[in-house]
């Protein structure tokens, strides 16, 4: 049986099967949580989670993850363990005094860490989901920062209005049709961490060169392809570090 644990929330693989009652009631004593649930899938570009609770009520906690806290509701709006690695590996990347945006923040996912484990400047967090910029907001009085700018609305309108040194694009359906206005945010020398989820013949070459068609006349260098997990079999969800000059 494959599980995740999310705060005091059991995640539980879509194919587990269970035989009664007593036994969801044994299994929350064992992994101390109030509910269990099965999240099928996540949908649309507001990342919605199609879930069904097998156990318990309540669908709402705080998730402790790299140092820094995170309140959500399963019901509402996606968590995705498998990025932790990759949230902690942003901030540690972060210069002193940068202004970061950070393109379909979420509840925070880089905006926090980066604001907890850096000397960012600004980080300029845009959301487009009205559960998850609250919870946004509400994780950024719970981490008690004050270097983070909540905006709720479409990356595509709201990232031309800034200028930034850093920009995550930390979501990997469709995310090429931002590039363009994620490279044209970008200061002179500035990074883009650019997710997608690609065939694996392909990682050395379609991300680099979805970047580098969308930069017109200004110079990309690629710094990493950092892996992140499989998405599917023969796919792979990575992310492309590259300097745009």
């Amino acid at each position: 049986m494959k599980w995740k644990r999310i705060g005091d929330i059991l995640i539980l693989d879509s194919k587990f099967s269970y035989d009664s009652d007593a036994e969801l009631e044994k299994l929350s004593k064992e992994h101390n949580v109030k509910t269990i649930m099965k999240i099928d899938h996540i949908q649309g570009t507001k990342r919605e989670p199609v879930y069904k609770i097998l156990y318990g009520s309540e669908t709402e906690t705080i998730n402790k993850e790299n140092g820094c806290l995170f309140k959500l509701d399963l019901a509402k709006v996606m968590w995705s363990k498998g990025n932790n690695n990759e949230r902690l590996r942003i901030a540690k990347l972060v210069g002193d005094g940068e202004t970061v945006i950070d393109m379909f923040a979420g509840i925070g996912y880089f905006s926090i860490p980066i604001a907890v484990h850096s000397n960012a400047k600004k980080v300029i967090s845009i959301e487009i989901n009205p559960n998850s910029y609250n919870f946004l907001c509400e994780n950024i009085n719970l981490n008690k920062v004050d270097n983070i700018t909540p905006i709720l609305g479409d990356c595509k309108v709201e990232t031309p209005k800034y200028s930034a040194d850093r920009i995550v694009m930390g979501y990997v359906k469709t995310t090429h049709h931002y590039l363009k206005v994620a490279i044209d945010s970008l200061n002179e020398g500035g990074i883009i961490h650019y997710h997608e989820t690609v065939p694996e013949k392909l990682i050395e070459t379609r991300p680099i060169e979805r970047i580098v068609s969308q930069a017109g006349n200004r110079d990309v260098e690629l710094l990493k392809i950092n892996k992140i997990k499989k998405y599917a079999p023969g796919v792979e969800h990575v992310v492309v570090d590259a300097r745009i000059n």
